[in-house]
């Protein structure tokens, strides 16, 4: 049962995810926009219920999760992702993945950090999508080990991504060191949480941060059954 204090830090994260989207207008579908503006009416309703709850003393967990799912059930902060390959490989990966990944509306440095593993898009191929983990931002400086190579600094809205894997070549491992720095809007989302079968799943090593940040996400969220469910079909 999810307890008090992780639903009112999962409505933070869907409120601060809202008002992300709305602050996006120029860019953003109209639907999106609608969608992002209910969300924020529905969680504004949902923390009025909470506290008027809360003041009585008759608020249990059922109540609550009764409350949200009557009024918040449609919309989710997360969405499964498949992935093929060795590139993340070694650190808990496997040839065949899924992952449920945290949408990030407008990723820049304040909502993704280094250490971040990301779901991107791929920069020779927008309709593909790649698993990378973040190694550097905007100002950070970039010196390659190859002394030809001259060091520079990563630009505006820039980043570097890599491949967790060091077994590979860097053509096999198809990163920045391929395709160079890729721009932040380029991230759709920070994956979260890996399932290979019914046994073997755990969240996803990110940066400090983002671990907390995604915690009570996972667990409002997380249905380990829906992803295998899902992975079979």
């Amino acid at each position: 049962m999810v307890g008090i204090s992780t639903l009112l830090r999962y409505f933070e994260t869907e409120l601060d995810y809202s008002i992300s989207v709305a602050r996006m207008t120029q860019n953003v579908p109209r639907d999106l926009l609608y969608y992002a503006v209910l969300d924020l009416v529905h969680l504004l309703r949902i923390l009025y219920l909470v506290q008027a709850y809360l003041q009585q003393g008759q608020i249990v967990d059922k109540q609550i999760l009764d409350i949200i799912w009557r009024t918040f059930s449609y919309g989710r902060l997360t969405f499964l992702h498949w992935n093929k390959g060795k590139e993340m490989e070694p650190n808990n990966w496997d040839s065949w993945w899924n992952s449920s990944c945290s949408e990030n509306s407008r990723p820049d440095p304040m909502s993704v950090h280094v250490g971040d593993v990301v779901v991107m898009k791929d920069p020779k191929n927008s309709a593909k999508f790649l698993i990378r983990r973040l190694a550097a931002i905007e100002g950070d400086e970039m010196a390659s080990k190859d002394a030809v190579d001259e060091p520079f600094v990563l630009e505006e809205d820039q980043c570097w991504v890599l491949a967790d894997n060091d077994k590979l070549k860097p053509k096999q491992a198809y990163d920045s060191r391929i395709f160079g720095p890729v721009t932040m809007t380029s991230i759709v989302g920070r994956a979260i949480y890996c399932v290979r079968n019914d046994v073997d799943h755990g969240p996803v090593k990110n940066s400090e941060y983002s671990t907390t940040k995604d915690s009570p996400v996972l667990e409002f969220e997380l249905d380990v059954d829906e992803i295998l469910k899902n992975r079979k079909a």
